[in-house]
């Protein structure tokens, strides 16, 4: 495969491509040969960082394409000297954790999902004990794949077959019990609780049965925990309206008291209510706000670009933190949070509106499972007031009108013809009454659409030729006001396709 075609399994810092034929219009292009040469990569790449001849770990998601993939890898890194960890069934979490478990002395670790892309897809996500890769390691990684020259030994590595899914499980329930620190029932601080689990038929099902249960919650009710990789029941995905749907109406018709959902490889999460009202995006970050903020007062809080006018008012005057409004993409948050720190700037949690949660605590991993149990500890502590988690957020100001747009650029250079479409912008915004550039931004164009008491935010997509329009309103009828204006800002732009804006009332 020519290093163009390697290139285009890269998608920012993962890999990403068609694992399974049968997909109209989508041509295999990570296949078994391709993943046993992304194993030797990763060791020619560990070699060149420092790592010699070490322990990788690797693990996978529920998918159909994850054993034939993963044995392939697991090839690669034999033949390449590495001795390998399988950890069977995992979580992406969990496989950046048995880089830090000093009892395992592993120098690097891989999970092959593709997340909550559809069945036929899957990927790589890597790590090290320094944390994930980064968009450039991901290139160089697939630059080495290109060259084709690999350091192969004679004598093959070992493959041993753990369950470290078991021992990072527990790991979250001693941080519960620890968190609470219930005297009178410290093991099993969630009893009289019913919490139920949807897991999508991803690989978070594990969390009712080896974190819930052994904390004393009642986890009957519980949905899609088996792992399935056609996933039948709805795409393992906290922003699809259907998966959501499913675990809100579940907690109503199991009178649960608390609903969880994750996505295919648990590193994001969302959660429902007592009353079944789902709490993801805005009022997700508001919650984990909440806890955080009570912890570090003052804390930075990063979040992506998308995020409402009211969130930023809910953490800054009604927490007293700091909102830091930054890119999409969430290394681009966590790495943000990170330099933050770096600078001296106290910054606790980075999250974006899709449920990628990295806490400071927990070594800035996005960790789905582990911000539930952040949660968890929260819950717990509020039982012993008669008070539930939504009472956090009870302040929080809800959006009437939310409505996100893409718009094709057809275009051959589409970086630049997007970018000149947001600077021409900034230009005739002047010309709209009440209208007003937002300052600071980091991403496109945000725009304050007073009269609509509302904004919007033009921005290029992170990786395909396509700008994504948000918008947002608190008055009936204002996102319909706000786009009809912006679509004849953009009428004189013949390869910007805006087709998809609803005009009609």
């Amino acid at each position: 495969m020519k290093i163009e075609d390697w290139k285009k399994l890269q998608n920012g810092s993962d890999i990403r491509g068609i694992a399974l034929a049968g997909v109209v219009g989508e041509q295999v292009n990570l296949t078994i040969e391709h993943s046993a040469i992304l194993g030797k990569s990763f060791a020619v790449w560990l070699k060149k960082n420092g790592v010699n001849r070490g322990t990788v770990a690797i693990g996978a998601d529920s998918r159909i394409s994850g054993m034939g993939l993963k044995q392939a890898f697991i090839r690669g890194l034999a033949e390449s000297g590495f001795n390998v960890l399988d950890c069977g069934l995992a979580s992406t979490p969990a496989m950046f954790m048995t880089t830090i478990d000093d009892r395992l002395g592993v120098d690097g670790a891989v999970m092959l999902t593709a997340s909550h892309l559809p069945f036929n897809r899957n990927g790589m996500k890597f790590f090290t004990p320094k944390g994930g890769f980064d968009k450039r390691d991901v290139s160089d990684l697939l630059a080495i794949a290109g060259m084709g020259t690999f350091d192969l030994t004679e004598k093959i590595g070992t493959v041993s077959e753990i369950d470290f899914i078991s021992d990072y499980a527990s790991s979250l329930v001693k941080f519960v019990r620890k968190g609470v620190n219930c005297k009178d029932q410290f093991d099993h601080p969630l009893a009289g609780l019913k919490i139920i689990v949807d897991a999508g038929n991803g690989s978070g099902g594990f969390f009712a049965d080896k974190v819930l249960a052994p904390l004393g919650a009642d986890i009957r009710g519980s949905q899609f925990l088996e792992p399935d990789g056609h996933f039948p029941n709805h795409v393992p995905n906290p922003e699809d309206p259907h998966a959501m749907s499913s675990i809100c109406d579940a907690v109503i018709r199991e009178k649960a008291d608390l609903g969880i959902i994750f996505d295919t490889d648990v590193d994001r999460a969302a959660i429902v209510d007592e009353l079944g009202r789902p709490i993801n995006r805005n009022e997700l970050i508001a919650l984990i706000s909440a806890v955080i903020l009570e912890e570090h007062p003052q804390s930075v809080i990063v979040t992506d670009s998308i995020t409402s006018a009211g969130l930023k008012w809910f953490i800054e005057e009604e927490l007293g933190g700091i909102h830091h409004r930054f890119k999409r993409g969430y290394k681009n948050v966590i790495n943000e949070s990170i330099r933050l720190n770096v600078s001296g700037k106290e910054s606790w949690l980075a999250i974006e509106t899709s449920g990628h949660a990295a806490l400071k605590e927990n070594h800035f991993l996005d960790d789905g499972a582990f911000l539930v149990a952040k949660l968890l500890v929260k819950m717990g502590l509020l039982k012993k007031e008669n008070k539930n988690l939504s009472s956090l957020i009870e302040k929080m100001p809800v959006t009437l009108e939310n409505d996100e747009y893409r718009f094709a650029i057809k275009h051959t250079d589409f970086v630049n013809y997007g970018n000149m479409v947001i600077l021409k912008l900034a230009e005739l915004v002047e010309s709209i009454p009440g209208w007003s550039i937002e300052q600071p931004n980091f991403e496109g164009i945000r725009i304050n659409c007073e009269n609509e008491k509302g904004w919007l935010l033009l921005r290029m997509s992170l990786h395909d030729p396509v700008m994504a329009l948000n918008i947002e309103s608190d008055v009936k009828g204002g996102g319909l006001k706000i786009a009809q204006k912006l679509s004849v800002l953009l009428s004189k732009y013949s390869d910007l396709d805006t087709s998809s804006l609803n005009l009609t009332p």
